[in-house]
């Protein structure tokens, strides 16, 4: 490369020179702010170079989070092949660092051929279509989105909705006439968003640890959606019941509402746990909305309480409350938040969503996971010394007993389980190590996802209404947690019908790392099997022999 190579030549010596090396999966990955070691991984050759492009053999480029690069010449060297949102540490230094020797000819190609693979592989240099600008807030607008996209939210915002208390059938809802409405959770915010590229103005409106104001139907931070618009809890009931002649009344904002009407058919009571990037939560609860739920209950004999959340939200402080007649964990379920709750307290779709997360009875059941990262030193450091132990693992592992359980879910349905099957899969190798003579592929050595056996059961639904029910495998595996998820199924299933389930499990869901070999290794001996509705709800056990 000659002396006086600068930007504007680079961009042009290396535009479309790479299509040979273009790949069938590229990507990208993003680094963010954290050290690992103590190193920024944004230059942490060993997670970057080592594990995710030689280990896991990744063929997309990684990109720097906004501001995330803490160096010039040591994150290029380190794996890095994308700033943003400027030219940050490189610019004309990065060419200055080639033309010195100081980062190789070789690594700025391997920059340039991640990124134009992604380029190519998406089509965007023959007839991708062209971004709209927003006249006003000069936002970028994809012009290519389905146009029922609409539906298929309201689809997924159901299914990931989770019943976890209905007494005596409280739900679905039985034609209600009169319905009462409380809570900040129910509609939307009624101030402006203030950043408009964010729903309900971004973690800069938010900041801290404070509750939500309005309804919540995304997480805070740079992932947060922007909608074009919202279907609220109270929009969606609102609809349901001018539909059928009834009455609906309201109080979106007291901590302690009047007492409802005699002759109100339930009372709903939205809440929500607002979390963000940027900062941690400090509290599973908030005393407002534990207060609120109580007082309503207090005064309503069928009080149902819907929790919109990013996350864990513990509720024994209420949840035993005679007068709680359901809870639903309806999760962050974007823009057709009302119509997604509405299809299940209805009853138009049956509730099928599991916990991604324990619930447990009082903060301190999650021990040193709670908080573990909160600081405010100079260089806050997490040890991770949980190792593997997290979630469902760690109450396991102390033999607590949690409020509501890792993939715990309820449905208006029954299902019976049966005839559980494992066998071995012909061909499967089942040496301890993978064959270091297979070149490793995206998504690391290919054996790792050869198929080594085969569990199979019977799924029967016993109840009266169509239902997806979500079976989940757990594996025991030797000098490792317990009890391990390692496949689920969503299976729809109408009455009386059964259906045969098959779920794989491949050499990677059976090891452990090695940290002499630093290898994944299939240990010889007998792996426990157990098939159920949730991490504690085992229904089938079985085993599988190595």
């Amino acid at each position: 490369m000659s002396s006086n190579t600068d930007d504007r030549t680079l961009h042009e010596l290396y535009a479309y020179p790479f299509m040979d090396s273009l790949r069938e999966n590229v990507g990208a990955v993003m680094c963010s702010y954290q050290r690992a070691n103590n190193s920024y991984g944004c230059q942490n050759s060993k997670l970057l170079n080592g594990v995710l492009k030689t280990e896991l053999g990744f063929q997309g480029f990684v990109m720097s989070d906004w501001e995330a690069q803490h160096s010039g010449v040591a994150s290029a060297n380190a794996g890095l092949d994308l700033i943003m949102p400027d030219g940050g540490f490189w610019g004309g230094n990065l060419t200055n660092a080639v033309n010195n020797g100081s980062v190789t000819l070789d690594r700025l190609d391997d920059m340039v051929t991640r990124q134009l693979a992604s380029f190519f592989y998406v089509g965007q240099g023959d007839g991708y279509p062209a971004a709209a600008v927003h006249s006003n807030l000069q936002l970028q607008e994809p012009v290519n989105v389905q146009e029922d996209h609409s539906d298929l939210i309201r689809e997924i915002g159901a299914a990931g909705t989770v019943l976890v208390k209905n007494v005596n059938s409280t739900l679905p809802l039985k034609n209600p006439r009169f319905l009462s409405i409380y809570g900040y959770d129910a509609t939307i915010k009624a101030t402006p968003w203030q950043n408009p590229s964010r729903y309900g103005g971004g973690y800069e409106v938010n900041f801290g640890w404070d509750t939500f104001n309005g309804t919540m139907i995304t997480g805070g931070g740079s992932g947060g959606s922007t909608p074009p618009y919202v279907i609220s809890p109270f929009q969606a009931i609102q609809e349901r019941i001018a539909k059928d002649k009834g009455t609906l009344r309201w109080d979106f904002y007291s901590e302690n509402p009047s007492p409802p009407y005699v002759n109100t058919d339930a009372c709903l009571v939205f809440v929500n746990a607002y979390a963000s990037e940027s900062f941690d939560r400090t509290t599973l609860a908030d005393e407002f909305s534990d207060n609120l739920i109580k007082n309503v209950a207090a005064n309503c004999t069928n009080t149902i309480v819907v929790i919109h959340s990013a996350g864990i939200r513990v509720v024994d402080s209420w949840i035993d409350h005679p007068n709680i007649t359901a809870v639903l964990f309806a999760g962050l379920p974007g823009q057709e938040s009302g119509h997604s709750l509405t299809d299940i307290l209805y009853g138009d779709i049956s509730p099928s969503g599991r916990l991604p997360y324990t619930v447990a009875k009082k903060e301190e059941d999650y021990g040193s996971l709670l908080n573990s990262t909160i600081s405010f030193d100079p260089h806050p450091q997490s040890n991770f010394s949980e190792g593997v132990y997290i979630d469902y693992r760690h109450f396991d592992r102390y033999n607590i007993t949690p409020r509501f359980e890792f993939g715990y879910g309820l449905s208006y349905s029954t299902f019976n389980y049966s005839r559980l099957q494992t066998s071995r899969l012909a061909g499967g190798d089942l040496s301890p190590f993978p064959d270091a003579g297979i070149a490793i592929i995206q998504g690391g050595h290919p054996q790792l996802w050869d198929e080594l056996f085969a569990v199979s059961f019977e799924i029967t639904n016993t109840g009266d209404v169509f239902a997806n029910e979500i079976p989940q495998l757990y594996v025991g595996i030797a000098d490792a947690p317990k009890k391990q998820l390692r496949g689920f199924e969503r299976v729809p299933l109408q009455p009386g019908q059964s259906k045969r389930v098959n779920l794989p499990l491949t050499r990677r869901d059976l090891s452990v790392w090695d940290v002499v070999a630093q290898q994944w290794k299939l240990q010889a001996g007998e792996y426990a099997v157990w098939v159920g509705a949730s991490s504690r709800d085992i229904r089938l056990e079985g085993s599988i022999t190595v």
